[in-house]
Formats: structure tokens, sequence, C-alpha cells
């Protein structure tokens, strides 16, 4: 069904640059000199290149035409339903790039915050990137150097919206398909030089905005656990580490004890995605008696809070985002069917927390929200039915 949309869409897009042609060929110059012609065969001149342009114009509308055939045998749909089809999604298109565009204008903004209350929902992998970046950023840029990313764990094709992959083959499974890849990427994208720094060493400027060399070794590998690194082109005091999927293992305190010593006081080091929710996911171990103390040690005492994050989960049979961006509260969404596009959903905003949402507080705002007055299940029915489900 979606190959045949494509293709469709494809049809409907040429028949739009054909039908374009048709009308906004230029006019077939006459000779420099008219003056050296005489009337009458100037005259049978100009009616040969009308007759002429007017048969390629005729050739162009057929091929239209065909398209247009073509185009509504394949999908069932209108030459109209499509045309609108091909224009939504150049709509959809122009909007994410304006998302992803403006998270890469306000990271090179100088001390920006642009008075951003509701961040946008990113739409998949690439935004998110972009959209963790400048969080992690402008933490540093405020004196956080040891920070916790918590990524929506999406592949490379991906999309925010839909079921949630449940990752059958653990832990491996998610640093190979998409933890590994969301933080090589983030490191890439990340800028955290001290300026400072850069002065006082006479630091060319620009290697700055080079890409830095992204090196990844792994920790365990039957727990998906690894070290990435990136080796900023503009020195070591741009140098950024991250610990991808450490748990709440007595092995990862002192790995992250050992690479924040490496690290140094100065230098950004991230966790990403940690299985621990705070120092009470440390419970009692008889092979590791002081396990609770020493996280608070080491992690808890030391900071790494929670600079971005976007969390997914059901709450009331409704898809759920939790969105948290450095130095900006939790912001709620849930997803809701477009009325105008078929099977497309749009997060619809429900409120913001200063602190990390819980299903109670999002399952009150949905109750109170008139476009969840009705369950799923039933909005999928009236639609079938015909009815209108607002």
């Amino acid at each position: 069904m979606i190959q045949t949309r494509s293709a469709a869409a494809g049809i409907i897009a040429a028949f739009l640059a054909v039908q374009s042609s048709a009308f906004s060929s230029p006019p077939t110059q006459l000779p420099a000199s008219p003056h050296l012609i005489k009337p009458k065969a100037l005259r049978s001149t100009s009616s040969a290149l009308r007759l002429s342009n007017d048969d390629e114009v005729q050739k162009l509308l057929a091929k239209a035409k065909q398209l247009r055939e073509e185009a509504a045998a394949m999908s069932g749909k209108t030459v109209e339903e499509m045309e609108q089809e091909v224009q939504r999604e150049k709509e959809l298109t122009q909007k994410q790039q304006e998302i992803m565009e403006k998270a890469r204008k306000e990271r090179e903004e100088k001390g920006s915050r642009n008075n951003m209350a509701i961040l946008p929902v990113p739409d998949d992998a690439a935004s998110q990137i972009q959209q963790a970046a400048s969080a992690v950023e402008r933490a540093f840029a405020d004196g956080i150097v040891r920070q916790t990313v918590r990524f929506a764990l999406l592949e490379e094709e991906e999309a925010m919206t839909g079921e949630v992959n449940e990752w059958p083959g653990g832990a491996k499974q998610m640093y190979r398909e998409a933890g590994g890849a969301l933080t090589e990427s983030l490191l890439r994208e990340v800028s955290a030089y001290s300026k400072k720094e850069i002065a006082e060493e006479n630091n060319d400027a620009s290697q700055s905005r080079m890409p830095p060399e992204v090196t990844a070794e792994d920790i365990w590998d039957f727990d998906g656990s690894a070290i990435i690194s990136a080796k900023a082109a503009g020195g070591p005091h741009g140098d950024v580490a991250a610990i991808v999927f450490p748990n709440t293992d007595t092995k990862y305190l002192k790995d992250i004890e050992s690479i924040a010593e490496t690290v140094g006081p100065k230098r950004l080091l991230l966790l990403i995605n940690p299985f621990w929710k705070d120092v009470e996911s440390w419970g009692f171990n008889i092979l590791a008696p002081n396990g609770k103390k020493r996280a608070q040690e080491v992690i808890f005492d030391n900071g790494y809070d929670v600079t971005y994050a976007v969390l997914r989960f059901s709450v009331r049979g409704e898809d759920c985002v939790a969105l948290k961006a450095y130095p900006y509260d939790w912001q709620m969404y849930a997803y809701r069917e477009d009325p105008s596009w078929f099977n497309q959903e749009r997060p619809v905003w429900l409120g913001s927390s200063k602190d990390e949402p819980k299903s109670s507080q999002i399952s009150e705002l949905l109750n109170s929200r008139p476009e969840f007055k009705m369950s799923k299940n039933m909005r999928q029915m009236q639609r079938m039915m015909g009815n209108d489900d607002q």
C-alpha cells in the first residue's frame, strides 16, 4: 500500500512538472532582423511557429492527462485528492526542515535562549539529535559538565510516532541498532569548547567548527555498554566522553569514577540512557552491600542531571511523550489522529512540569482535554461510521 501511494505521488509530482512546463515554456524567438524578410514570408513564419508551439503544448497537456489517469488508477483517488496529498507531503517535509534549522540556529547564537517555553516533539532520530545537542551545549555553557541524556531509542528510519520497539534482543540489540548510533551522532554535533581556554591557547576558532574524531569501545559486550569518545579538532579542551547504557552493577560505578578523573573537572562527560532512575535503584545486594552509598558518592553527589530526555509511554491507551531539554521544564504531549491526513498522528501539547511527569499527572491532563474525551478505540469507531470524532 505504501509503495502504491509513493508511486502514485511520484506520478502526480511528474504531472505537476509537465503541466508547469507546458505553460511556462518561453516562446520561440523570431529572427533578429525581420526587415530582411518579406511581410508575407514573415506572416507565414509566425503562423508556423505558433502552430509548432501549440502542438508542443497539446502534447504536454496530453501527457499530463495520461499521468493524471495513471495516478488515479493506482491510488483509487481523484486527481484533486492526489494533488492535495502531494502538497501536504511537501508541507510536512518543509516543517521538519524548519524545526531542524531552528535548532541549529539556536545553537549558533551566543547565549541564546529564544524564550522558548514550548518545545516541539522531534519527528525522528535526526531531529532528536539536533535538539539534544542544543540542550547539552546550553548546559555546558552554564558550567554543567556532568550530564545525563535519555534518548528515545529510534533507529535511523524510525519515526517518533507508532509502536515502541520492544527490543527482544535486549541491551545488546538496543546498542547495536539505536543507542550506539544516536550517541556517536550526538558527539559529532556537540561543541563543548571553553572560550577562555581557546583564547589562552591562541587556537584558530575555525578548528572548533570542524567535526571531531569519534571512537567507540565496548565495556561489556553482553550488556550493550560502551565508552564513546570524541576527539575535538580544536584541541583536547573540546573533547567529550559518553558512557552508553551503564547499569547498577558496581563495575560501572568504578568505570564512571575512573573516566571522570581522566576527563577532568572542566570537560564534558555524558551518561546515555543509564539503567537506573535514582539512587533507590541500588537495592540491597549481598555481594555489594555499600552499592547504594557508592552510587550516591560517584553519581548523584557529582550532578549528572538530566539535560535532555524523550520518554515514550502509554497512558489511558494514548501514545504519550515527555520531553525535557535544558533549561526548560518538562513538556507533556499525547498523539492524536490527524483528520486531514490518513494514518498520521500529530502531537498535542498537554502542559509542562518542573519535575519528570508521572502517568497520573498525564492522565489527569488527558481527561481535561476535549480532544481526548473519547478513547482511541472509540475515535476509530466513530471515523469508521463516518462520524466526527472531535
